[in-house]
């Protein structure tokens, strides 16, 4: 698997397409860890993967094609995040909310 160096603010935001306003997450970096929350409303906890690769965390969110009153929907987004500095990649941890929000935390060295 090739990484994609992404651009994004010294580590501090991230961009994502579900957020409300202008698609900008604030990653909350702490001395000893990180912390975020990202819009996943309209995913499953089945239908969403995060894993890190070397020093980015990728996150892949897709569902099947559901059908609605105006026909098919079908929903895939992969973003890749280079980890804050400092971040203990077997400490990352992610969990959706019953809001919809998924949670990522990591510990840092």
């Amino acid at each position: 698997m090739t990484s994609v160096d992404i651009a994004h603010d010294e580590g501090t935001k991230w961009d994502w397409p579900f957020q409300k306003g202008d698609g900008v997450v604030k990653v909350l970096e702490y001395e000893d860890h990180f912390e975020v929350g990202l819009e996943a409303f309209n995913f499953e906890p089945k239908e969403i993967d995060v894993k890190n690769v070397g020093e980015f965390l990728e996150i892949h969110m897709a569902h099947t094609a559901k059908d609605d009153k105006f026909g098919t929907i079908t929903r895939s987004i992969t973003r890749c995040y280079r980890l804050p500095k400092g971040t203990d990649p077997s400490t990352i941890k992610s969990k959706l909310d019953g809001s919809g929000i998924l949670h990522i935390t990591g510990n840092k060295k």
